[in-house]
């Protein structure tokens, strides 16, 4: 019990600093970068609109529960089909926040190139949207959010506006799954002793990791945050880092809810397509560059 409480506040205060930073930023560009503002550019069927959603989706504080809602509310007011994917891709699987943390513990370049991954995945899941769907803009199903991160901010107070979305509503959002992240990591790491996974069992690296990442990380309900912990554990225990980058590509851009509301607000074809673009393109990360694959942290 001693080693698990050690690991956890060991963890918790890796990342605090990076957490409170890209709290920070996010809570600015949610003033920024509003989903009006966004709306604007996403209109026309071409590869701009694709484009720029998916930039837009990369930074983004948008919290876990306002994704599907912005994506039906995007296409409500005039966005495509295939923008609004790219940026139903390219928003869960990273954020400011999470970029920000992902430097403490994983390292710069894994920083770098996660964003990265966000960006072409959107990108090429807006494309196949754009290419295949026949109903491009066929009207939607609205999708609701429960959560008050959904909700406008005052507009006359915009500092407090963005301390307030930075530092009560983003953090109330993600407290429960990066708990959870932070209590399964150091579970594992007290059970699971280092490299087990490339040398007792010999399935951390290579196209077999990649797949048993993939497995985990589908069904599984976590955050671009909350998942860095358990990326960084998995990794110490003998994953590689392309199996990591799958399973922070994969797990904060796909699971259960996600997908059954998607089904409404998209469509079964764009769902599909949806799906295809995570799992076909998550173990294209392997690729990463040699120097990513060999970041660890550096407590």
């Amino acid at each position: 019990m001693q080693k698990f409480i050690s690991i956890f506040i060991e963890t918790f205060n890796q990342l605090s600093p990076f957490l409170m930073v890209g709290f920070l930023i996010s809570g600015f560009l949610s003033v920024v970068l509003t989903v009006e503002k966004i709306s604007q550019y996403l209109g026309k069927q071409n590869f701009k609109s694709i484009f720029l959603a998916s930039v837009f989706g990369v930074p983004i504080p948008l919290c876990s529960c306002g994704v599907i809602p912005v994506t039906a509310y995007l296409r409500k007011h005039g966005a495509s089909k295939a923008s609004a994917t790219s940026f139903l891709i390219s928003t869960p699987q990273t954020g400011v926040d999470s970029i920000m943390v992902t430097y403490g513990m994983l390292g710069p370049l894994m920083a770098i190139y996660r964003p990265i991954i966000a960006f072409i995945s959107g990108i090429i899941g807006g494309l196949l949207i754009n290419f295949t769907d026949k109903n491009k803009n066929e009207e939607v199903s609205s999708a609701s959010c429960g959560d008050d991160c959904c909700d406008q901010y005052d507009k006359n107070s915009k500092i407090l506006s963005a301390l307030h979305y930075g530092f009560v509503r983003l953090p109330i959002d993600i407290i429960n799954p990066l708990v959870l992240g932070l209590v399964l990591s150091a579970f594992i790491s007290v059970f699971i002793e280092p490299g087990f996974f490339i040398n007792t069992v010999n399935i951390g690296t290579g196209l077999m990791g990649m797949l048993v990442m993939l497995l985990i990380s589908i069904p599984m309900y976590t955050c671009a945050t909350a998942s860095i912990p358990l990326a960084f554990v998995f990794h110490t225990s003998g994953f590689s880092m392309g199996a990591i980058l799958v399973f922070l590509m994969a797990g904060p851009a796909t699971n259960i809810t996600t997908i059954a509301v998607t089904l409404k607000t998209l469509g079964k074809r764009s769902t599909f397509i949806y799906l295809l673009t995570i799992v076909v393109t998550a173990p294209v990360t392997d690729t990463a560059p040699a120097a990513a694959k060999t970041t660890t942290s550096t407590t």
